[in-house]
């Protein structure tokens, strides 16, 4: 069972790896090419992975995706085309984990919730990083 894909009109919105997803070995679900990478890692007892560390290489992102793995508690993610019309709601609970790629996106805690949150740096601050949209 792959990662969950919501899609709109052929736009790639979010991801999402449910905590019940076990994989044999270690899967990406994202595209090579996409900005933000999102899988799983997996290996069995006694793997041992030599040390290294990741080149330096010059990218180019234009794009900010943000990827949330709940560890307690309960969100609702609402996902919004563009324009501001809700077109899906997502319920998260421990352990799911979600990649937002596209679009206008809000949350509801429905219990006391934590979860630990990813995104590309660095951060401007909200007045320059976040867009605020009027649902419809």
């Amino acid at each position: 069972m792959p990662a969950e894909v919501i899609e709109q009109h052929g736009t790639k919105y979010a991801e999402i790896i449910w905590a019940d997803l076990a994989v044999e070995h270690t899967t990406f679900f994202s595209p090579a090419e996409s900005s933000f990478q999102f899988g799983l890692l997996a290996h069995g007892a006694g793997y041992v992975e030599d040390p290294h560390y990741h080149k330096a290489v010059e990218r180019r992102i234009d794009d900010l995706q943000q990827m949330f793995v709940v560890q307690r508690g309960v969100v609702d993610v609402m996902l919004y085309t563009d324009d501001g019309e809700l077109f899906r709601t997502v319920r998260l609970g421990a352990g799911d984990a979600i990649v937002l790629i596209h679009g206008v996106h809000a949350i509801e805690v429905i219990e006391d919730f934590q979860a630990l949150s990813v995104k590309q740096g660095p951060f401007l601050g909200d007045e320059e990083d976040k867009i605020p949209v009027t649902p419809r």
